[in-house]
């Protein structure tokens, strides 16, 4: 996997962030979701690196990545924190303005990064979610049994990090798999990979951290942005997954539209693991908007 890469670690915004670094070309920074790590982009990394300096990072809290303590707030692990944390590492790479593509936890870190640090970010493309706020106040039935880890993870601890503790290795099959592909798209090396962060001391803790900002600090920040009327007005292109949670409870479109002046989107022919479920049609997808947005 990332053949032409290197993995390094930086110390930025008081933490470690690791991520892998290959390509030429324009910074193009690559965000994963939960419960996985930058490895998520292992189908994708090296031909996205023929176009773009590719810096795929593990958010704080999840990979090799630094994992805060708690606090009584959560803002350790609000997106605020993440959104600091990606573009301390980018421009300590030398990186003044990037592009990004998200997935999952990651599109929510890029969301904030897009607004807290607008001159940054040239054009994004987020994966497989609607605004956080949107999807707190709309959850219906479907959804929360959908993503009933959303509602289990923000349970004040101990609770779900010593149940995940228990047998990481469950829980990390029980949500992953839980999924419309199941575990086809997670070849073993991958999940190895994901396992093996899982069972890193507070990686629980961190994963439950993320999920109860964005439960809680995360929707404040939303709302002083609404309040505020700050929009993001980038170039934005959302996708998600036909067969996936998302698309059934919302309408991921005209979600983004009240939040960016710049939408466009569509659904792909896969769940929500989109990167490892149909990595050679969301490169189409990716490469040609970027193209365009250039």
């Amino acid at each position: 996997m990332f053949a032409g890469f290197q993995k390094q670690q930086r110390q930025v915004n008081g933490l470690t962030i690791s991520y892998r670094i290959g390509g030429t070309g324009p910074a193009l920074l690559l965000l994963h979701g939960h419960p996985q790590t930058h490895v998520i982009w292992h189908k994708v990394a090296e031909q996205l690196a023929s176009e773009f300096t590719v810096v795929a990072a593990d958010l704080r809290g999840y990979g090799d990545s630094g994992r805060p303590a708690a606090d009584a707030e959560h803002s350790h692990y609000s997106k605020r924190e993440m959104a600091l944390d990606a573009v301390e590492l980018m421009k300590s790479l030398g990186f003044e303005q990037f592009s990004i593509l998200a997935h999952d936890r990651g599109a929510r870190v890029a969301h904030r990064l897009a607004l807290d640090h607008s001159t940054a970010v040239r054009q994004m493309v987020l994966l497989d979610i609607a605004p956080t706020l949107a999807m707190y106040t709309q959850t219906d039935e479907a959804f929360a049994r959908a993503y009933w880890h959303w509602f289990f993870l923000i349970r004040p601890a101990p609770l779900p990090e010593s149940l995940i503790e228990a047998n990481p290795e469950l829980f990390l099959r029980s949500v992953m798999g839980s999924r419309s592909a199941g575990l086809k798209p997670f070849t073993p090396e991958a999940f190895a990979e994901y396992l093996r962060c899982l069972q890193i001391p507070g990686s629980a803790r961190g994963i439950c951290e993320d999920y109860r900002a964005s439960a809680g600090i995360d929707l404040d920040h939303d709302r002083a942005d609404i309040a505020a009327g700050n929009q993001l007005t980038l170039p934005l292109l959302v996708l998600w997954g036909a067969e996936g949670t998302v698309g059934r409870c919302f309408d991921p479109l005209k979600e983004w539209r009240q939040v960016a002046t710049d939408v466009r989107g569509k659904a792909l022919p896969s769940g929500h693991y989109i990167a490892e479920e149909v990595p050679e049609l969301l490169l189409e997808e990716v490469l040609g908007f970027f193209a365009k947005a250039i």
